[in-house]
């Protein structure tokens, strides 16, 4: 059990119960999903910090089974839409169809249709749709809430997950910055190098029906209903030192201003090189995360470790380059953040 002189007991009881159950979720998704323990790992983070994530992965890597096994491990309702370049806004709310009666009915679309039940919610390929669909979708993941038909619909349990087609690149909209910054994580889903993995996803049987795999190895863990209570108590309960929350000032301040920390790169002026580094919003969700990760771990004071657990997928998508250097951005990003987390030392 998690010790605090701050944690009351019936906090800390509860805290320990829920750590139990989200280690039991990791270990149901890791019977359907195998070789992906850190992604896994880092949408458990997500899931308990009440952040939505962006998946990054080439096509066939799991992304959708791994949310599918979530959803079925935490309840509530899941949906999932896909981006087209011929989406519009109202195809998250409505769809309009005519009955057999010959004439027009207006149901309620993805978004709406399960209320305020809705737990997860899956944008595939959220780069196809127009920007006019990325900027209600921003409104749902800001405020949870969206207005229609005269009336406010909240969906104060909802996740948004989304992912990018990162290979082709005709008829697609970049995610504005903004967009960008409004989700927790982006998370990057590879393909296992393991080849006994490799084997068994190929060869084994139970690998081939993903929906019959997901029902016989997963069941409701969550109460989907309190996990926002959970969440916040996380966030009160664990705590950290001045020492470390200068740490962790001065690890972002340096996505701003890298050369003052001595921060170089090859082939890079590192002077040129950042736009906008990373905003109090997105400072904030990393520590969001790492509490999360302290709490995973058993621990109810941050410890350096578990800022560098969740660093790059934090803030890693919210340091903007100069459009030189936004190109690489692949090539750039993660060499940056590492160099940012080797030159600040911690405490």
């Amino acid at each position: 059990m998690m010790k605090s002189n701050h944690t009351d007991g019936n906090s800390a009881s509860m805290l320990a119960d829920w750590r139990s159950s989200a280690l039991r979720l990791e270990q149901q998704v890791e019977q359907v999903i195998v070789g992906q323990r850190r992604a896994i790992r880092l949408l458990n983070t997500a899931v308990f910090a009440r952040g939505h994530v962006l998946l990054e992965g080439d096509v066939g890597v799991g992304k959708t089974t791994l949310l599918r096994t979530f959803a079925h491990s935490i309840g509530g309702a899941y949906e999932r839409i896909e981006g087209t370049i011929d989406l519009m806004p109202n195809d998250l709310v409505y769809y309009t169809y005519i009955n057999e009666e010959g004439k027009p009915r207006v149901e309620p679309g993805p978004v709406l249709k399960h209320g305020n039940a809705l737990s997860i919610f899956f944008f595939n390929e959220v780069n196809r749709a127009r920007p006019q669909v990325h900027s209600l979708l921003l409104r749902i993941m800001e405020e949870r809430s969206l207005t229609a038909f005269n009336q406010e619909y909240s969906f104060p349990h909802l996740q948004i997950f989304a992912d990018r087609n990162r290979i082709e690149k005709e008829e697609t909209f970049e995610l504005p910055s903004a967009a960008r910054d409004r989700f927790l994580m982006e998370v990057l889903i590879e393909a296992p190098n393991d080849d006994q993995i490799l084997r068994d996803l190929m060869f084994e049987t139970r690998f081939h029906d993903v929906g019959k795999l997901i029902i016989s190895q997963v069941s409701d863990i969550l109460d989907y209903t309190v996990l926002n209570t959970v969440a916040e108590t996380i966030q009160t309960e664990v705590r950290s030192s001045r020492t470390l929350e200068k740490y962790a000032v001065d690890l972002c301040r340096a996505t701003r201003t890298p050369s003052k920390y001595g921060i170089s790169m090859p082939d890079i002026n590192i002077d040129e090189l950042v736009l906008a580094g990373v905003s109090p919003r997105g400072m904030s969700a990393m520590l969001r995360a790492a509490r999360v990760t302290a709490w995973l771990d058993d621990r109810a004071m941050l410890l350096p470790e578990d800022i560098h657990a969740v660093f790059y997928e934090t803030i890693a998508h919210r340091v903007f380059y100069r459009p030189v250097y936004e190109l690489r951005r692949s090539q750039i990003s993660r060499l940056f953040m590492q160099e940012i987390l080797n030159r600040i030392n911690a405490p």
